[in-house]
């Protein structure tokens, strides 16, 4: 059965479960691309950050940062590191605080995908629950056994062509879905990881009342 075919046996449903298919990769491209750029750079990123840090060169890590400040790690550290000379308590509310901040970002689309993968199934459902309701409504009870059985026949397995699709739309979303959720779930680790070291190099240098962590801007 051709693809022009099996889309109209599908029946009226077919046509949300084309828009959530497009939709699906149109947000799953994005996010992709979001993940891809995030992890080619943010690591070599952080870890110069944090060696310029070590050397006491602010000045040359806050550059660092806000060159990179379409990385959510970079905004993070900036929101910390430009604060005039706060205590450690303030400084690590204000890495908590823009790390929350960064998180609708980092989770972006997923309330669409798992709407996605909970609605499909249901409307390819629904459309060979309606397709199985007009197989049958074609067939009369003193016809049973007769040359209409074969046409009821083929409508119930084209009726169950909405199925199909519904979960196969489902499933695609799913396997993309659970791995940007695998990718949100390290960021966060790698976030708490990387913050936690700079706050600790802060709260040294604030302790022995070394200057070199206040911004000179």
């Amino acid at each position: 059965m051709e693809i022009s075919n099996l889309f109209t046996a599908g029946g009226v449903v077919m046509w949300p479960l084309l828009g959530f298919s497009l939709l699906g990769v149109a947000l799953i491209i994005e996010r992709i691309i979001f993940w891809v750029r995030i992890n080619n750079r943010q690591n070599k990123v952080v870890r110069e950050v944090l060696q310029l840090y070590r050397l006491n060169n602010v000045v040359s890590a806050l550059d660092k940062l806000q060159k990179n400040a379409d990385l959510p790690i970079a905004r993070i550290f900036l929101a910390a590191l430009e604060l005039e000379e706060a205590t450690p308590e303030e400084f690590r509310l204000a890495l908590e605080s823009e790390a929350q901040g960064e998180i609708p970002l980092l989770k972006r689309s997923q309330n669409i995908f798992e709407t996605i993968i909970g609605l499909a199934p249901l409307l390819g459902l629904l459309g060979t629950v309606l397709g199985l309701i007009n197989s049958f409504a074609s067939l009369n009870i003193g016809d049973v056994g007769g040359s209409k059985t074969t046409g009821v026949t083929s409508g119930i397995s084209e009726a169950l062509v909405s199925t199909a699709s519904g979960l196969v739309v489902a499933i695609f979303t799913l396997l993309f879905a659970n791995t940007f959720r695998g990718l949100y779930q390290r960021q966060i680790a790698w976030i708490q990881e990387y913050g936690g070291q700079l706050e600790l190099l802060y709260r040294r240098r604030y302790e022995r009342g070394d200057k070199s962590y206040v911004p000179n801007r």
